[in-house]
């Protein structure tokens, strides 16, 4: 048996999420019906982050268990031959046995795009939120630097993600503007559920000027979810990057 390591970007648009579901469309029910189909086996696909419907990804990490004798570098084009189109597999690797997309994660970075033109662009439509006016990007950055830090972030998610413990660490929050697309990336040791899409709907309310950049740090020590900002829809978040430390940063997607 071998544990095989895999690279994947894909579009959520379509999909019900990442985990598996009974008879919707999933991105880890695709990946488990295409390994079935070129190594003649089933296999349960383990994932490092299971994201949500809408929800895309340019650095994804999973991992299988096969008994397949198949060349590592043959994974590759053997699983884009069957998966669809909207999944496409980066990278293969042979990994230890004992390594678990999840559970070995050191950190993810997830980047959330809004599109602020007046007219949204026809070929973002699913993957930016549009919020028709100007920003205030540097009152949005200014609050940004109020979620880095260890804190308990449960403000910041959403019910229903039985999270033990709301303490996370987000190395990094930060916020790039160009020609009206504004991306805010985020850095965590790991997230809770729709910890992200609430920090960035909590962000433009202060962009909009309804929250003060200050009010971040408020509502974060306040452990209240009622005090945020709205959950900024799917589309505009992508997860492109995992990182398991010594065992080196899984990122191979290319932003367009």
């Amino acid at each position: 048996m071998r544990n095989i390591k895999l690279v994947l970007e894909y579009d959520g648009t379509a999909y019900c999420g990442f985990q598996r579901q009974d008879g919707l469309p999933t991105i880890q029910a695709e990946l488990e019906r295409a390994v079935a189909v070129i190594t003649k086996s089933p296999a349960n696909v383990i994932g490092a982050g299971r994201t949500d419907a809408g929800v895309h990804a340019r650095g994804q990490v999973v991992n299988f268990r096969t008994g397949a004798r198949m060349p590592t570098e043959k994974f590759v084009p053997a699983l884009n031959s069957v998966l669809p189109a909207d999944i496409r597999v980066l990278n293969a690797e042979e990994a230890p046995w004992e390594f678990h997309a999840r559970y070995d994660a050191r950190s993810k970075t997830y980047e959330y795009t809004i599109d602020t033109r007046p007219v949204p662009s026809v070929f973002l439509r699913n993957y930016a939120h549009h919020v028709p006016f100007a920003l205030d990007l540097a009152a949005m950055r200014e609050g940004c630097g109020h979620i880095v830090g260890r804190h308990d972030f449960r403000s910041f998610a959403a019910s229903g993600g039985g999270a033990k413990t709301f303490t996370r660490e987000v190395r990094r929050c930060a916020l790039e503007a160009e020609e009206g697309l504004v991306r805010i990336t985020v850095e965590a040791d790991g997230f809770l559920y729709n910890m992200v899409r609430i920090i960035v709907g909590t962000l433009i309310l202060v962009g909009t000027g309804k929250l003060k950049p200050e009010d971040v740090a408020r509502i974060r020590d306040a452990h209240d979810r009622r005090l945020a900002g709205p959950t900024a829809p799917a589309k505009g978040l992508c997860l492109v990057r995992v990182d398991y430390g010594d065992h080196g940063a899984m990122d191979y997607g290319v932003h367009s």
